[in-house]
């Protein structure tokens, strides 16, 4: 009877043994892990079918496209056992290092090949491949590996690993539907009407032929658009030119396209899009301006109500001043912040947007910064300078301090801007930042053009006593949420330090509040500057030597983030919605909140087999960085959703319970 049921149970025991056999063993080295694997469980004699090199690299370390660039070589695989084809690349990302501009796929990519077996194959179909390729990070090492595959004959369906390939085709560019044309000068003309994106990359099918370095401005007009790449030398352009072409549209959503361009005389010049880009220009201001209803600009906008409350009998020419000071200090930051991201992209970095709150003592100083304003509206400590009067110096500082406590919240209307400043033309980039501070600072810059509206507030009095007591809240609570992100990063140390440099200043305020009433001895001043002092000095050492973070409290139903774990859930075919975050993101904590933690959309995470990975990029994550840079992005949140079969979806960074439900099908 035994014997029997082994005989029976014995297709069932190895059908996953069979399964697996469509898989080669494994290479592993020290930077990568390299297979081949197959699209079919099997293979039709004379039938053409799919094989790949599939790699998974180290974080951190990249692999080459077709052209790698400036510098690397691209992957190479030699097959036996039935004719192949060239290697099916898919869509790269451009990195770059100081001159060298390079081509690169970071984290798992599939190299699918067409093989075609003869017509009077045998079974099994034997095939064996001997792969090359490049890995690099600071140094680049090469690698390679043989792999064995051996296919039974049958209906070529589907295998075990055919999402694999589904995502790599989602990942490859289309067929350009539109005509192209090249002139030697370097204009590149795509007629395509209706295109107009907000920023764009051309990727050269050949070394050798234009600049990668060289910025790559474009314009829009009703025809198509125009891209100005630059030769590598006179007669590099006087030949058709193939490439792929990405194209961003104002949702952040990314498409590639392969096309081959004619050579042409020289193209006639073209206007700059001035709708698409008075379009990216009135979506920035508008973004600005909601900016001004986020809770992480409430603290200033409290301190700067407190002055317009002052302004209600004041002469126009003062209402004015100061309005025009406050615009001129968000607009001086948005113009740094502007600078620095052009300045980073043109010298081949990544400018990541609130990663300065990714310092601990970067957040132990804002702490303290809002502590120091919010008794100051409470015992009048500097009240000649930050809280009373808030004149020129005090508003032009007011708008910078803005803006920079503003970056935890603005990551959904900074993703436009980020990604058109490292594309555009340096001038229009530079137009889009400052468009976004003219959002932020319009409330303001209103009074300067019509000063007399000040006069519609109520009058200075009494009344102004309470209010400024009542503003300290704000600023109370935004300390301590600084603190909280301290807590995150440094751990419990980071907060006690925080906490013991907070009761210093208070001290320190204290003693000045007393000095500026004259009621204070020269020994009491000197202790309020020792404490100051003291407490400068802690977040000094927080600088130099941050201790160990505390994870971050996962949200419900969640797991940490791991590379090997996402690859473990996709090669178990289950969804998997990744979630990267951190402690001091606003918007990422009011999407857990509202769109992820609520029970229906738990419960369809449950019915539906979700995997939820949240990736905590609190402090510096090399592996979450390479993760949020192969989806084209510098900065929190993301939210990328792996279905069971099919190409991975990037979600928008405000999320909502429907948004998340008519994802996963629920």
């Amino acid at each position: 009877m035994r014997q029997i049921l082994a005989l029976l149970l014995a297709p069932l025991l190895l059908a996953p043994l069979a399964a697996n056999a469509l898989e080669s063993g494994a290479a592993t080295t020290g930077h990568s892990v390299a297979s081949l694997i197959s699209e079919a469980d099997s293979f039709k004699p004379g039938q053409p079918l799919r094989v790949a090199l599939r790699l998974k690299i180290a974080p951190g370390w990249h692999t080459y496209w077709q052209n790698p660039g400036d510098a690397g070589a691209p992957p190479t695989i030699d097959i036996t056992g039935a004719a192949a084809g060239p290697i099916t690349y898919p869509t790269p990302m451009h990195e770059q290092d100081g001159p060298f501009t390079s081509f690169v796929y970071l984290n798992d990519v599939t190299l699918p090949v067409t093989v075609s077996p003869p017509a009077n194959a045998s079974s099994p179909l034997h095939l064996q491949a001997h792969a090359t390729w490049l890995v690099c990070e600071k140094i680049c090492v090469p690698e390679e590996a043989s792999f064995t595959l051996d296919l039974p004959a049958g209906t070529g369906a589907p295998g075990m690993d055919a999402a694999a390939f589904r995502d790599a085709d989602a990942a490859s560019p289309r067929t350009s539907p539109f005509p192209a044309r090249i002139a030697a000068d370097g204009t590149l003309r795509l007629e395509a009407p209706g295109v107009s994106p907000v920023s764009l990359y051309v990727y050269p099918d050949e070394a050798g032929v234009i600049d990668q370095t060289a910025p790559q401005p474009f314009h829009t007009d009703a025809g198509g658009l125009t891209v100005h790449v630059k030769p590598l030398s006179k007669a590099s352009l006087t030949k058709p030119f193939a490439g792929v072409i990405t194209l961003t549209d104002q949702a952040g959503r990314t498409e590639a396209l392969h096309f081959d361009a004619t050579q042409s005389a020289a193209l006639p010049a073209t206007a700059p899009a001035i709708p698409g880009l008075l379009r990216a220009l009135a979506l920035a201001f508008l973004g600005g301006l909601v900016l001004n209803l986020m809770p992480c600009v409430l603290p200033v906008l409290a301190m700067k109500a407190l002055a317009l409350a002052r302004l209600s009998g004041a002469a126009r020419t003062r209402i004015r001043h100061e309005s025009l000071l406050y615009t001129a200090g968000v607009l001086v930051a948005f113009a740094a912040i502007g600078g620095i991201t052009l300045a980073v992209g043109a010298a081949g970095g990544a400018a990541g947007w609130g990663v300065q709150f990714q310092s601990a003592a970067f957040s132990a100083g804002m702490a303290l910064l809002m502590l120091a304003i919010a008794l100051n509206f409470e015992i009048g400590a500097g009240a000649a300078g930050f809280g009373q009067s808030l004149a020129r110096r005090g508003s032009f500082f007011t708008g910078l301090l803005a803006v920079v406590v503003a970056t935890p919240c603005t990551a959904p209307f900074m993703a436009t801007a980020l990604a058109a400043a490292v594309a555009l033309p340096p001038v229009s980039g530079m137009a889009i930042f400052l468009a976004l501070g003219m959002g932020l600072a319009a409330p303001y810059a209103a009074l300067a053009v019509f000063p007399g509206a000040a006069r519609l507030l109520p009058r200075p009095g009494a009344w102004m006593e309470h209010l400024r007591h009542a503003l300290a809240l704000p600023m109370y609570a935004a300390a301590a949420f600084l603190a909280w992100v301290v807590w995150h990063a440094a751990g419990t140390t980071g907060l006690a330090a925080v906490l013991l440099a907070s009761v210093l200043l208070t001290v320190a305020g204290v003693v000045y509040g007393r000095h500026q009433r004259e009621l204070a001895s020269r020994t009491h001043r000197a202790g309020g500057l020792g404490a100051l002092a003291l407490a400068g000095l802690i977040i000094a050492a927080l600088a130099v030597h941050a201790p160990a973070a505390s994870p971050m409290t996962l949200a419900p139903g969640s797991e940490p983030f791991t590379e090997a774990r996402l690859d473990a859930l996709r090669a178990a075919h289950r969804p998997v919605l990744v979630d990267m975050s951190a402690a001091w993101c606003i918007t990422c904590l009011v999407n857990e909140r509202v769109a992820l933690a609520p029970a229906p959309v738990q419960a369809a995470f449950a019915q539906h087999g979700v995997a939820y990975l949240v990736g905590d990029w609190t402090r510096q994550d090399p592996a979450i960085t390479a993760f949020l840079h192969a989806y084209g992005r510098n900065g929190v949140p993301l939210y990328v959703y792996f279905p069971a079969q099919g190409a991975p979806q990037v979600l928008p960074q405000i999320l909502t319970q429907a948004a998340i439900l008519a994802q996963i099908g629920a």
